[in-house]
């Protein structure tokens, strides 16, 4: 649970992410229309949830511009 906090601020600063908490997971929607890829785990799952913010720094999903 110690990482959902920095989940978040990773995702307020990317207007194409969409944060979603609900029935004890988290989901992060990246991009839009078909092309939107989905990343979820459970809310308290640390080790998943650092993964995903690795994957949306230095991933797939990193910031282009």
């Amino acid at each position: 649970m110690k990482q959902l906090g920095n989940l978040a601020l990773i995702c307020a600063k990317r207007p194409s992410m969409l944060l979603q908490l609900h029935d004890g997971a988290v989901s992060v929607y990246v991009g839009a229309g078909p092309d939107r890829d989905v990343l979820s785990t459970r809310w308290d799952n640390d080790a998943e949830i650092e993964r995903i913010i690795h994957e949306l720094n230095f991933g797939k999903y990193r910031n282009q511009t």
